[in-house]
């Protein structure tokens, strides 16, 4: 099982994982101010594609949904709302990411929020060995098996994304 370098700090997310046996690689990079998933990708050099945001919202019924998505993919918000049985959902203001998930902006991960939301994976994860998602800080990124993902989260894999 691959542990954070004792120099890094170990995020929530990672000693979440490390707990439940899950293998994980962690990358970091010096944090500044946190640009894009995208900018955070090219700033690691890694492949976009293989690179997925964490992007929340709040349903008609007020109760909160995590959706995981790759980085230059867009969420497409009837697919998301039907994936977890809501009329509709729509993104949570920036100012409430940290009150309602524990992570702040650009740090934000499905792994530990403060509570266990009804998390969606998009399907296209499933083709990937690996995918890289936030360690829960700005500037630190954990790869990790999609399935594993969803283990730690809690998840399922759902069509969720625009068509691009």
């Amino acid at each position: 099982m691959a542990k954070a370098k004792e120099k890094d700090v170990k995020t929530n997310a990672m000693r979440i994982l490390e707990s439940l046996g899950i293998e994980f690689e962690h990358s970091s990079y010096e944090a500044g101010e946190f640009v894009d998933g995208i900018a955070t990708a090219d700033k690691l050099g890694l492949p976009h594609e293989e690179v997925f945001k964490t992007l929340v919202t709040v349903g008609a019924s007020k109760n909160y949904y995590v959706f995981v998505i790759p980085i230059e993919a867009e969420l497409d918000m009837k697919k998301a709302a039907k994936s977890v049985g809501e009329k509709n959902v729509e993104m949570i203001h920036v100012k409430d990411i940290t009150n309602v998930t524990g992570y702040i902006r650009g740090g934000c991960t499905s792994i530990g929020m403060k509570k266990q939301y009804v998390t969606r994976v998009d399907e296209i994860a499933q083709l990937y060995d690996k995918i890289y998602v936030s360690a829960g800080k700005i500037g630190a990124q954990i790869r990790l098996k999609p399935d594993d993902l969803l283990r730690a989260n809690g998840g399922e894999y759902a069509d969720i994304t625009k068509e691009m």
